[in-house]
């Protein structure tokens, strides 16, 4: 047990020491709360809510440039388990809107198709005093992200006020460690996620800030005549992001932290598995306080194959 809570540690000390744009666009978060139950096989579909501000004006006054963002994003993901490897993959697909002073502008498209590889390294059940059962899981790995949603250097304005967060995709190939670990004695449980998101440049010289993403969350399942399942949950999310990169110059209207509550549920009935979170910030600093980030909201439904 105390090595288990040693490699979480570790791993979040590592991650750390360097972070990427925090927001809801093709560069930034994709928060799937927890994922459900599922034996060798899951296909199912998502749904993403991202909004935020930018130009902010000084304390946080809300001036004629200021200017909502929202991020909006369908995929479709699913899983693959083989033995102690678990392969899983995410399609999505963007729309973005920019509305200021009554005027919006939008655009929408593929975003960047992710790939992930995880083998499980404990896989753990034990019984204690009471007939109580312990189940503890541990899964390690890594992925891919690749440049298949539009990057467009014409919508990166030259300002000082600027950000580039209105994009459908980075333009880049990146890489991403990842960890989630899973607690649970009896019906209730922790869960524990971390990523670190490793950023490269793209053909137009532009490189995301690298990002660390961790969550925590309490859950409770509460089992139904042993066919359903209603699993609320509650938590934390934190991320943290290193400035981006434009043609080897520091870009300072970028990176920063947000730290959010999660509240959410999941839903199972056989194979078919519902559910829902929402964020929101607590806490955060972005773009030197020139981005504010709003509430996050996800849906997803999903069928174990």
């Amino acid at each position: 047990m105390k090595k288990i809570f040693f490699l979480l540690l570790l791993t979040v000390c590592f991650t750390q020491t360097k972070a990427c744009d925090i927001c809801g666009c093709g560069a930034g978060s994709n928060y799937i709360g927890i994922l459900p139950d599922f034996g060798n096989h899951i296909f199912g579909i998502r749904y993403r809510y991202n909004a935020l501000q930018t130009h902010i004006g000084s304390g946080g006054a809300v001036t004629y440039l200021t200017t909502k963002e929202v991020y909006k994003t369908a995929e479709l993901w699913g899983g693959w388990t083989i033995g102690n490897f678990r392969i899983m993959a995410s399609v999505p697909y963007s729309y973005n809107e920019r509305i200021n002073q009554g005027t919006t502008n939008s655009k929408n498209g593929p975003g960047d198709i992710s790939i992930t590889g995880y083998y499980q390294l404990i896989n753990k059940r034990s019984a204690l005093r009471g007939n109580k059962l312990l189940v503890q899981t541990l899964w390690i790995g890594g992925g891919i992200k690749l440049a298949t949603g539009k990057y467009n250097p014409a919508d990166k304005s030259s300002g000082t006020q600027n950000t580039n967060l209105f994009q459908l995709g980075t333009g880049s190939t990146d890489f991403s460690l990842n960890t989630m670990y899973d607690l649970r004695l009896q019906d209730a449980g922790i869960n524990i996620a971390a990523a670190y998101k490793m950023n490269t440049v793209n053909k137009y010289e532009y490189r995301y800030g690298n990002k660390f993403t961790s969550a925590a969350q309490l859950y409770y399942k509460f089992r139904i005549k042993n066919k359903l399942m209603i699993a609320p949950n509650a938590g934390f999310q934190y991320e943290y992001s290193d400035k981006d990169i434009d043609h080897k110059f520091s870009v300072d209207i970028s990176g920063g932290y947000v730290l959010s509550g999660t509240v959410g549920a999941e839903v199972g009935f056989k194979k078919i598995s519902i559910g829902a979170s929402f964020q929101k910030p607590v806490s955060q600093q972005l773009a030197n306080d020139i981005v504010r980030s709003g509430n996050r909201a996800m849906v997803h439904l999903s069928v174990n194959l």
